[in-house]
């Protein structure tokens, strides 16, 4: 037996190669200190699909960090985005345009979707039409930052551009 009183077993150090972090730092961890608490990190949730910013007052254009812009939601849009979207709304005003004056030449409608439309008139077949598209164009502007979203975009973008060409070329 021993005189001596038994020595406090230290922590078991932990396997891996592991660099010293910010809480290895004591300047680092006396500065923090000196801040004032201001409550949990609010970034410690994503920027919801729908938020009081999402039209208007919104200040998040991209995400937070680096390599956070895929999948994130954002609630100011760029021009360039609001520009293509002006666009299919246009053409789809074209489209709705185009279908109604060759419907009055002798034309029939082949979508039977828009020939439905057609039954409620024309005032009716234009807000149809128009809700049709912009309610999906919508969701493709605020999930913008999602690839599917962005492959939506396009592919309305030129299969309007594509659909009025046609119109055009019937005249």
């Amino acid at each position: 037996m021993s005189d001596q009183a038994p020595q406090p077993r230290s922590a078991p150090e932990p396997e891996g190669d592991f660099s010293p972090g910010l809480l290895d730092d004591p300047s680092t961890a006396q500065s923090d200190r000196s801040k004032p608490y201001r409550g949990p990190d609010r970034r410690s949730r994503p920027t919801p699909r729908f938020s009081r910013y999402t039209l208007f007052g919104g200040r998040r254009k991209r995400g937070r960090r680096d390599g956070e812009n895929e999948n994130s939601f954002v609630d100011q849009y760029s021009p360039r985005l609001l520009a293509v979207m002006f666009w299919i709304g246009l053409m789809n005003i074209g489209d709705s345009f185009f279908t109604l004056h060759h419907i009055q030449a002798g034309a029939i409608e082949l979508n039977p979707v828009a020939a439905w439309m057609l039954t409620t008139g024309r005032t009716g077949f234009v807000l149809l039409k128009a809700s049709v598209i912009t309610i999906p164009l919508i969701v493709l502007t605020l999930h913008k930052n999602f690839s599917l979203a962005r492959v939506g975009i396009w592919t309305a973008a030129g299969a309007y551009t594509v659909l009025f060409a046609y119109h055009i070329a019937l005249l």
